[in-house]
């Protein structure tokens, strides 16, 4: 503070002191400035002496203001004295005390009379207006606030009249208590209709009535008040000494039960959301698609909650939260018990849609999210997805199961021969019964508008088809003779089974995002490779039935017997065979067959001859010319004769090395050998079989081919050609044959 005061004074001295001439005015300076101190000092003392007396007045007015309070406090400690022993100044005062309480006893007692007498008559109105609002449940209720008045005054009275008795004997008592009894009747009645009331909230507003609702609140807010006070003064006669509790009459009629009206309305509300979700499930139990398609009604009830039932509630109530609430928790308990009951796959998609919708709407309807708690399924949505896949698989897995026990024992026991389909074909149901199956699963799934969902229920189906097929596999495979017909009807059905997946594969791709066409596109094709596998099963087991019995014949090629003209045995066992065939068998697959039928054929002669032990020649190379010929002959019928000559291009390369002279071998090799790779063992085999070529011969033959393949570095080629399926037989096996 110093410097700061120092520094005042200093700049007070400068303005006075600006050039060397004001040094000569200093004593004038001192003069004026005492003069100033002067006159603040004087000021000071007066203001300070004005204070002074201010403060010496106002002790003097506080001392004063005491002494009163004394003599009040002195004057009603002697008006208590008074009060509480009056008959020290007041000689009759008993007297006069007990004629007061004689006379208001007396006055009472009348009263108490006259209200009993009166209570009966009072009872019989009551009962007729509560009769005549009972009727009509969503009626107008014009006396529902007259009945509440009435009831709330002769409800009083019990109260009092029975907390009066308290000390009368327990005749009088029971007598008392039997005179309310009609009352306690009448009262419970109309307890009963404000639950009623709270009931019906809903129909009564949308019947027009929406003043009932707000005469409700009001009955439901003097209760309230009326049981607040009764709480109150059972913690008062707690909290006080009885005799104090005593003295208010207030505290004697304390006989009022607690009726809690507003929350029993918050009850009975939530009491007639849960029935109306229960008795709407109960009515379509048996049916819970149109128990979901009907709830629409929910919707409907909570703008009409919003709109036209809030407004009759007070704030506090919040009743448009406890409305959707409760609406929101019924409908939990409803779905749940819907999931339990365990409905059809249907049912469980239409519902996992509904629930999609439903928070949609509750969205639109802006209804806060943290009143639509717990979450519907609790969350739990995918488990209905689980669940419906579940049942998906289940279903299919049982309806598969009892159509291949149905149709593995007719294939099985051919007791009938098989339907002909509209093309004249071999047929069987299985195809058609299988995929309206998978149609019918797939359609629901494709309704749900979800691409996993879809893509999940082709999964499970294609698992059910490749288990079906390898079933077909499996029995074909087990299958002995005589079931020509059926394995024509199997392959067919098989065919059948290809273009019914590739058609829905078709169907399917256009309803699906890229994420799952490629799952879907590849499970279908997964199935239809399998369906035409097991067509090529068939069609294999076809051409093995033919060289089944082909087997006398085929063992007999390249022998003695060969020579006088076997293979037209051969053809003519084939060519019956292949008459069915052609009749009853789906065109594409045939094609197929007879391409399987040439190569078996084929592979059978060839494979006759690379085992074969000795050749007449040339009688041999003239057989087998006149073999070819036949062969060429009768597959010309079966396909064209072009085609064919790449068939039979190999019999003829064969031809050329038998036919060729020892010097010459290897040029008619070199053509074989580049297209069908060195094949050694089948060539040397040939040579020695060659009845014309001694063994040193053969020997110079296979040296100077062994050479060339040496020399032209010849390797097998890239894709394996019918010669690959030829099996050279051991001396050893050779013998055993013969």
């Amino acid at each position: 503070m110093s410097v700061p005061t120092s520094a005042n004074a200093a700049q007070a001295v400068g303005e006075y002191l600006q050039s060397p001439d004001d040094l000569l005015k200093i004593a004038a300076f001192r003069k004026k400035l005492e003069k100033e101190k002067a006159s603040i000092d004087s000021k000071l003392k007066s203001g300070v002496k004005d204070q002074l007396d201010a403060t010496r007045e106002g002790l003097k007015k506080l001392f004063s203001t005491r002494n009163n309070v004394q003599m009040i406090k002195d004057e009603m400690a002697n008006v208590d004295k008074l009060c509480r022993d009056p008959q020290n100044v007041v000689k009759t005062f008993d007297q006069i005390s007990r004629v007061s309480l004689v006379h208001r006893n007396f006055t009472q007692v009348e009263e108490m009379v006259n209200n009993l007498r009166e209570m009966y008559s009072r009872l019989d109105d009551l009962e007729d207006m509560l009769a005549s609002d009972k009727r009509d449940i969503t009626g107008p209720a014009h006396n529902l606030f007259p009945i509440h008045h009435q009831l709330h005054q002769l409800e009083a009275f019990r109260n009092q009249t029975l907390h009066q008795a308290k000390k009368a004997s327990a005749d009088s008592r029971a007598i008392l208590n039997r005179w309310f009894e009609r009352l306690d009747k009448v009262i419970a009645e109309f307890d009963l209709y404000i639950g009623e009331l709270s009931h019906n909230v809903l129909l009564i507003v949308r019947a027009g009535h929406p003043e009932v609702i707000v005469k409700l609140c009001k009955i439901a807010e003097i209760e309230g008040m009326e049981d607040q006070k009764a709480i109150a003064i059972k913690l008062v006669k707690k909290a006080a000494n009885m005799d104090a509790a005593a003295k208010f009459k207030s505290m004697q009629a304390n006989a009022r039960q607690i009726k809690h009206y507003r929350s029993n309305m918050m009850k009975s509300i939530t009491e007639s959301i849960r029935q109306t979700f229960e008795e709407n499930y109960i009515r379509d139990r048996e049916n819970p698609a149109a128990f979901l398609d009907s709830l629409g009604w929910i919707y409907h009830d909570i703008i009409a909650i919003e709109e036209v039932v809030a407004p009759c509630f007070p704030p506090d109530y919040e009743i448009y939260n406890h409305y959707m609430r409760e609406y929101h928790k019924s409908l939990n308990e409803i779905i749940k018990k819907l999931v339990a009951d365990e409905p059809e796959a249907t049912v469980i998609l239409q519902l996992h849609a509904w629930m999609k919708e439903y928070r949609k709407s509750m969205r639109e309807l802006q209804v806060p999210s943290e009143l639509l708690e717990p979450p519907l399924l609790d969350g739990k949505d995918q488990t209905l997805i689980d669940d419906y896949l579940g049942l998906i698989v289940k279903k299919l897995d049982e309806w598969s199961a009892n159509l291949m026990k149905t149709e593995i024992k007719e294939f099985i026991a051919r007791e009938q021969p098989p339907e002909l389909d509209v093309d004249g074909w071999y047929g069987m149901q299985g195809a058609i019964i299988m995929f309206q199956m998978v149609n019918q699963q797939v359609d629901l799934a494709a309704d749900s508008g979800q691409g996993a969902i879809l893509a999940r229920v082709v999964e499970d189906s294609n698992r059910v088809m490749r288990q079906t097929q390898l079933q077909w596999i499996n029995t074909v495979e087990g299958s002995l003779g005589g079931l020509v017909e059926y394995v024509i009807a199997l392959a067919n059905d098989q065919i059948k089974s290809a273009d019914y997946a590739e058609a829905l594969a078709a169907r399917l791709e256009p309803l699906v995002s890229e994420k799952y066409k490629g799952i879907i596109s590849e499970r279908l094709n997964d199935a239809i490779d399998g369906y035409l596998d097991v067509a090529k099963k068939c069609t294999q087991t076809l051409i093995d039935l033919i060289f089944n019995d082909l087997k006398p014949a085929t063992k007999q090629l390249f022998g003695s017997g060969w020579y006088n003209g076997i293979m037209s045995q051969i053809i003519e066992t084939i060519r019956d065979y292949m008459s069915d065939y052609q009749a009853y068998l789906n065109s594409s697959i045939l094609e197929l067959l007879v391409e399987d039928l040439l190569d078996t054929f084929l592979i059978t002669y060839l494979t006759a001859l690379a085992n074969s032990s000795k050749l007449r020649m040339p009688a041999a190379t003239q057989q087998i010319k006149n073999d070819v010929s036949e062969a060429f002959q009768f597959f010309s019928t079966l396909k064209p004769p072009k085609e064919l000559e790449a068939y039979f291009e190999v019999v003829e390369m064969v031809l050329s090395l038998l036919e060729a002279s020892k010097s010459m071998v290897f040029l008619s090799y070199w053509s074989f050998a580049k297209k069908h790779g060195p094949c050694l063992a089948f060539v040397e085999g040939l040579m020695k079989a060659r009845e014309d070529l001694d063994r040193s011969s053969v020997n110079e033959v296979m040296d100077s081919v062994k050479r060339k393949v040496k020399d032209e570095g010849l390797t097998d080629p890239l894709e394996p050609t019918i010669m690959k399926k030829i099996v050279i037989q051991s001396a050893f096996a050779r013998l055993l044959n013969k």
